[in-house]
């Protein structure tokens, strides 16, 4: 067989991926990573920053995005490859722009599989001691054994990753039907025992931190981070049956579902706590049992003399998460070998095994995951994080789309967005307001992070063949700096700092400011987000280049039927 390149220059050793992931296992895989450690710790963590109003929180975090969602389903019915979200930016903005894309999306998938992890072992550490152990602030960490326990997890995740696509996704789809399960169980359960409408206007009434305390919930509380993963179907785009039409199907549904599950289980957790437990406020909610600190349901159950569901509770808070970790390695991977495809990182990471997985793209997402167990010893360390990186990701898709909804009007497009002209500049401005409510401490890390990505890109560049390295088309990516600094500035002038405001020092700077106050924050960014995208759409590539860019849509993967 022809070595097989798609115009990136890139040997696939004459290996495709192979098309083993059904409708089912693609639905599943969005799914399944929707429902992971967000479930567990969410309520109680949106509550402790908005209250009641917390219900608010999921309800315009779902919408945001579902509206982030629907542009990746036109992407992805558009252009089944393996780590789209990588993809689509190259193809409308070009190499500079795709490299960012892929580390933005690299970085919110390559920490969530170690997330994970440190949920599962939370909850595991009310009947194995020595996993976790508590700081002077109440933040749970890992130990040294728990830090064993977890390399042995993610060297699971690994193998199962190696051994192919369609053990990832058979194994994934044994796990999602009990994920789904046991939350719905937990709503129907803990409603049905224990329901007290009146905590809804208890501790301070319904909204007793404001409308500042709803949208840094949506940010800081998991809310957004319980949502995320929709983007799974995306990232298996090339490895999908019939993707133009399931790959849509994948992620609109796994939206849905996670919307409804997720309200329901704030309603039922709001409902069910005891009342007495709110008389200190919703900032220090307390429960009989080890709830709050290793688990609010299971320590809610236990509370009620559910012994039998805090049981389940316990058990599925190692599937949840394991689930979850199983399929971000897989997700990481499939971004490490899209980045090495458009020829932004060395060739090793585009190699495929004899079973058609990137393997040295897996083994880089495990030793990447432990490393970043160092750093981020606790599940809470790392929440907002995992949120604003993934969301900026999010943000490329958007300017995607509507770059090459002007570059390519004749594609087929399975799944055609109804008001993508106003919808894509409106999600682009939404996914920033995300990243603003994260706040200046979660900000200023992201940023170097991205800084870390462009060193390695431009020692890659210094260290490759000359014929390997792509064009950065400059000029279609002259928009991307000021972005970065305009997102610095309006975050460290802002407002948003939730329980930290004169925290993380950065070449003598504290924030944030509060020279922007609330709202007025928000306008600027929406504002500032607005003229980004318009400077961003007027700079896009030429038609030409982006047929280029995209070449043969079929060459990576085998041919479907």
């Amino acid at each position: 067989m022809a070595e097989i390149t798609a115009g990136t220059g890139v040997n696939l050793q004459g290996r495709r991926l192979k098309r083993d992931v059904g409708m089912v296992g693609l639905l599943f895989a969005s799914v399944g990573s929707i429902i992971g450690s967000g479930w567990l710790f969410g309520a109680l963590n949106a509550s402790l920053i908005a209250g009641p109003a917390a219900l608010i929180s999921w309800i315009l975090g779902g919408g945001a995005v579902i509206l982030l969602a629907l542009i990746h389903a036109e992407l992805g019915g558009m252009y089944p490859v393996a780590g789209g979200s990588a993809r689509f930016p190259h193809y409308a903005f070009g190499s500079m722009i795709g490299f960012a894309s892929g580390w933005f999306a690299f970085l919110g998938a390559v920490t969530t599989a170690p997330i994970e992890v440190e949920a599962a072992l939370q909850y595991a550490s009310n009947y194995i001691p020595g996993l976790t152990t508590q700081n002077d602030q109440g933040v749970v960490l890992m130990t040294v054994f728990g830090y064993a326990v977890a390399a042995v997890l993610m060297l699971l995740f690994s193998f199962i990753n190696v051994m192919g696509v369609k053990w990832l996704s058979e194994t994934n789809k044994i796990a999602v039907w009990w994920k789904i399960a046991i939350p719905v169980l937990a709503v129907v359960v803990l409603m049905v025992t224990s329901f007290h409408p009146g905590n809804f206007m208890a501790g301070g009434g319904f909204m007793p931190f404001g409308w500042k305390g709803v949208f840094s919930a949506i940010a800081l509380g998991g809310v957004i981070f319980a949502y995320l993963g929709f983007e799974q179907a995306i990232q298996l785009g090339a490895e999908s049956k019939n993707p133009r039409r399931n790959i849509p199907i994948a992620v609109i549904g796994s939206m849905l579902l996670g919307v409804v599950l997720y309200i329901a289980l704030q309603v039922a957790f709001t409902a069910a706590l005891d009342p007495a437990s709110l008389q200190k406020g919703w900032s220090a909610v307390a429960f009989s049992g080890t709830g709050k600190i290793f688990g609010p349901f299971a320590g809610l159950a236990t509370g009620l003399g559910l012994g039998w569901l805090a049981f389940l509770l316990y058990t599925d808070a190692i599937i949840s998460p394991g689930g979850t970790g199983l399929l971000y390695v897989g997700t990481s991977a499939r971004l490490t070998f899209a980045l090495a495809r458009n020829r932004y990182i060395p060739d090793l990471f585009a190699h495929l095994s004899a079973r058609s997985v990137p393997v040295y793209a897996i083994a880089f997402s495990f030793l990447c995951g432990m490393f970043i167990f160092l750093p981020f010893p606790g599940w809470q360390l790392l929440v907002g994080f995992i949120s604003s990186a993934t969301v900026i990701a999010y943000a490329m898709a958007p300017l995607a789309m509507g770059a090459l909804r002007l570059q390519e009007p004749d594609r087929e497009r399975p799944f055609r967005l109804v008001g993508g002209t106003v919808l894509a500049p409106l999600g682009f401005i939404i996914a920033n307001e995300i990243i603003l409510f994260s706040g200046w401490a979660v900000v200023w890390k992201l940023l170097v992070a991205i800084l870390i990505g462009f060193a390695l890109l431009a020692i890659s560049l210094a260290t490759s063949a000359p014929e390997r390295r792509p064009s950065l088309d400059g000029r279609s990516a002259i928009w991307l700096w000021p972005y970065l600094v305009g997102l610095a500035l309006i975050s460290y002038l802002s407002s948003f700092d939730y329980k930290n405001p004169d925290s993380v020092p950065l070449i003598g700077l504290k924030g944030p400011v509060n020279a922007l106050p609330f709202g007025w924050d928000m306008l600027a960014m929406a504002v500032f987000a607005l003229a980004i995208y318009l400077l961003a759409i007027r700079q896009r590539l030429p038609r030409e280049k982006v047929e280029e860019y995209i070449g043969d849509l079929t060459a990576e993967a085998e041919p479907e039927g």
